[in-house]
C-alpha cells in the first residue's frame, strides 16, 4: 500500500475486530474531496463513499470486503472541458503478518502460474492496523478514466502536410525503402 497518508485515511485496529467483523462508513468532506481532487488531478471529487467490512481471515489475517463509489470531474483531453464520471468499484483485499504460515514463498525453480480473474495475493500487514480509507483511496484511483474523453470528440491527429519536415537520415531510409 501506499505510504503516503491519504486524505480519507481510516486506521482500522485488528486487535479489537469484532467476531462477525467491524463495518465502517468513510463519506468524505469537502476537505477530503478537495485533497483527492488535488492527489489525482481531478477538476473536482463531488462525492466519495467507502463501505466496508473488516473481518478476521483464517485467524492471523484481516479481510477487507465492500465498495467505494465516487462522483468525480474531470478535464477532457482533447478539449479540457470537464466531464463527469461515476465510480463504483469492488474492494477485496486480504493482509497477512509478515511472518504467517499462510505466506508460501514460491520455489525458484516451480512453474508461476496466476489466474488473472482469481483473487489478489494476501497483502504484507504491517503493525496492527489496516488503512481501510487508504485501501479504498487506491481502488478509487484505479478506476479514474486516464484518458477521460466527451462523447463524440475523436482524437487529435496530425496531418502529414502540416507535419515537420523529415530530418536528412529519414529522407534516405524512406527513399531506400522505396526502391525495395
Amino acid at each position: 500500500m501506499n505510504t503516503t497518508k491519504s486524505p480519507v485515511s481510516f486506521p482500522v485496529s485488528i486487535n479489537r475486530l469484532p467476531s462477525k467483523g467491524m463495518p465502517v462508513r468513510i463519506e468524505a468532506d469537502a476537505d477530503m474531496r478537495a485533497a483527492l481532487a488535488e492527489a489525482h488531478d481531478l477538476v473536482s471529487v463531488e462525492r466519495f463513499v467507502a463501505d466496508v467490512m473488516v473481518t478476521d481471515w483464517k485467524g492471523s489475517g484481516v479481510a477487507v470486503n465492500g465498495k467505494v463509489e465516487a462522483k468525480i470531474t474531470q478535464a477532457c483531453i482533447v478539449t479540457l472541458e470537464p466531464l463527469t464520471a461515476r465510480i463504483d468499484d469492488v474492494i477485496e483485499a486480504t493482509f497477512l503478518p509478515r511472518n504467517s504460515k499462510l505466506h508460501r514463498l514460491p520455489d525458484p525453480s516451480d512453474e508461476l502460474m496466476i489466474d488473472p480473474d482469481g483473487p489478489d495475493a494476501p497483502e504484507i500487514l504491517e503493525g496492527d492496523t489496516v488503512d481501510v480509507g487508504a485501501l479504498a483511496e487506491e481502488i478509487f484511483a484505479i478506476a479514474i478514466d486516464p484518458y477521460p474523453r466527451k462523447d463524440g470528440v475523436e482524437p487529435l491527429n496530425i496531418r502529414e502536410d502540416t507535419a515537420a519536415p523529415m530530418n536528412p537520415l529519414a529522407e534516405k531510409l524512406a527513399a531506400l525503402k522505396d526502391k525495395l
